[in-house]
């Protein structure tokens, strides 16, 4: 169970995180235009750099639990959730190249399934 400090911290983060996000994803846009969304793809590189970071830190330093939760669950969690993937995804491929290639497969995939199938059941909806 999680303490009310530890949510605390997550949602901080969180809030701080999204604001990052949004703001980091707009200049992008704006000064680098192109076809591409490159806000969002410069965001997940980077969120994605800083889990790397920190868990590197983690491994060798103790950290307090709510300022780990802070830091990936809350501001990187909120600023990308790809990182998250992207950390668990390097963990697999240091057990198994199997099942890192099936999460990477799967993550990508299924997300981009179910946002179509999301779409597609809501445009059906809408138009009839």
């Amino acid at each position: 169970m999680l303490s009310w400090q530890t949510i605390l911290a997550i949602g901080c983060g969180g809030f701080l995180g999204a604001v990052a996000r949004a703001y980091f994803v707009h200049l992008s846009n704006k000064y680098i235009p192109l076809e591409l969304p490159i806000g969002v793809l410069l965001v997940n590189i980077l969120g994605s750099f800083l889990i790397g970071i920190l868990f590197a830190i983690f491994a060798h330093y103790t950290l307090n639990i709510n300022a780990k939760a802070f830091l990936t669950t809350g501001f990187l969690g909120a600023l990308t959730t790809y990182s998250t993937f992207a950390i668990e995804t390097f963990f697999l491929f240091q057990t198994s190249i199997i099942l890192a290639t099936a999460n990477i497969v799967l993550n990508v995939v299924g997300t981009i399934f179910a946002a179509s199938i999301g779409y597609k059941l809501i445009q059906f909806i809408l138009n009839h």
